[in-house]
């Protein structure tokens, strides 16, 4: 197993891909469809986590030219699609 500080956000995404299939195909025995689901859950946290830092970085980068952080270019889209939430309230 990779561990988290090591492995990219690409890396991620492949393994989750290669897991994905694997448990499509139903060719996996009951434990190692538990395992391969235990993995895939690790991965998906280690790519949410870096999905939100990158979100972070976004906001802290986009500035208006008064200095002034420019929230509206991060947006999470179920938020926007579910609710009629302000800026403001989305951070």
């Amino acid at each position: 197993m990779v561990e988290k500080k090591t492995i990219s956000f690409e890396e991620a995404i492949r393994e989750l891909e290669e897991i994905a299939e694997k448990l499509e195909r139903g060719t996996l025995s009951l434990e190692d469809s538990i395992k391969a689901y235990e993995r895939g859950m690790e991965l998906k946290k280690i790519c949410s986590e870096r999905l939100v830092d990158a979100e972070a970085k976004i906001e802290f980068l986009t500035k208006a030219p008064s200095g002034e952080v420019v929230k509206s270019a991060v947006k999470k889209k179920k938020e926007e699609s579910s609710s009629k939430q302000t800026e403001e309230d989305l951070f």
